[in-house]
């Protein structure tokens, strides 16, 4: 029987692929999701309805689905052309919590809808924006913005930065045994929740404890899209995490290599776009080409300095190559979770 009681800590775009690995898994799951975004049809709804962000929430729901291609879960990421090209998920979360003043319940009623395996959290029920400053000194106000940013980020803050944490989203970190951090957008998805007073805590909390403590992975991104991250090596991404709060409390960070055999092995390829992420009335650097990201031995090497153990892997979807493969990942966290256990004894 697996005893793992994952969460998985991001946002909307690259979290879902570790929800549904974990699950095949036989993992126990929730996810927390960072409430920032606005853009696309969330970034509609925000600034029309003054609403929670519901779509890296949807997306997260989505993920957790028994039934992923059935019918009501391909209805609940359908989208509208005509209408904005919002989609029938931000919809419905939107509308239960009018009906409800609870968006906690409105997430509730969706889960049921579609058989969710798990649960979901937003990490903070509070209006909250980001702010960035770019390694070029360029100060910068919103997801949308921080995300399509002409430079890499240096920081990224909450605003405001006193925001009170969902208790629910605390209480599921602490009970964790196996923290997964991504994959997905660094400083848009990953790090905001991060931000959030209370979560480093939880997350403290649980790593440190005596009895069955959780195990901190950090999942690397495989490709580096023009914008937040671009020019970033794997140090680089380990290493913000770090000056983000989680130095010392994260024990592993996985890193996609490339094989000889790999789609990436090229360097630079065009991006496949998954269009249900409403990316495609986002304008910006998004649209183009993007490059793996580097991974060579000395800058490998460089992670391990941090005090983060990496592991190192062909993770790439080799049909899709901007995704991670499930196979290819659960095989990774079973490896994460045995080197995790080893420690413990």
């Amino acid at each position: 029987m697996n005893r793992t009681n994952a969460v998985v800590i991001g946002g909307g775009t690259g979290a879902p692929a570790s929800i549904r690995t974990l699950l095949d898994m036989g993992c126990k799951v929730s996810s927390v999701v960072a409430m920032v975004d606005d853009g696309g049809s969330t970034g509609i709804l925000r600034e029309r309805g003054g609403v929670i962000p519901p779509g890296d929430i949807r997306k997260c729901i989505s993920a957790m689905s028994a039934n992923y291609e059935g019918i009501l879960a391909r209805a609940f990421r359908h989208r509208f052309d005509y209408l904005d090209n919002h989609s029938l998920g931000n919809l419905i979360l939107t509308a239960i919590a009018d009906e409800t003043n609870s968006f906690p319940d409105a997430i509730r009623v969706c889960e049921g809808l579609i058989e969710a395996r798990g649960h979901v959290y937003p990490s903070t029920l509070h209006d909250v924006s980001l702010y960035g400053l770019t390694n070029d000194g360029t100060e910068l106000e919103g997801q949308a913005v921080i995300s399509d940013a002409d430079c890499s980020m240096r920081y990224v803050s909450l605003h405001p930065a006193d925001a009170q944490a969902y208790p629910s989203a605390l209480r599921v970190i602490r009970e964790a045994n196996f923290i997964v951090l991504g994959p997905g957008s660094l400083f848009t998805s990953i790090i905001p929740n991060l931000l959030v007073p209370g979560v480093i805590d939880a997350i403290r909390e649980a790593h440190d404890r005596e009895n069955d403590p959780a195990c901190t992975l950090f999942v690397c991104s495989l490709a580096d899209m023009q914008g937040e991250t671009w020019g970033m090596n794997c140090y680089d991404y380990v290493d913000a995490l770090l000056r983000h709060g989680m130095r010392g409390l994260l024990d592993i960070a996985l890193i996609h290599r490339n094989s000889e055999t790999s789609p990436m092995a090229s360097g630079v390829f065009p991006a496949i776009t998954d269009y249900s992420d409403a990316r495609k009335y986002t304008k910006g650097r998004r649209a183009g080409k993007l490059a793996h990201v580097e991974a060579s031995n000395e800058t490998v090497g460089r992670v391990m300095e941090l005090g983060v153990q990496p592991m190192v892997r062909d993770l790439v979807d080799p049909v899709r190559p901007t995704w991670h493969d499930r196979e290819k990942l659960a095989k990774a966290f079973q490896e994460v979770l045995a080197a995790c256990h080893s420690r413990q004894r």
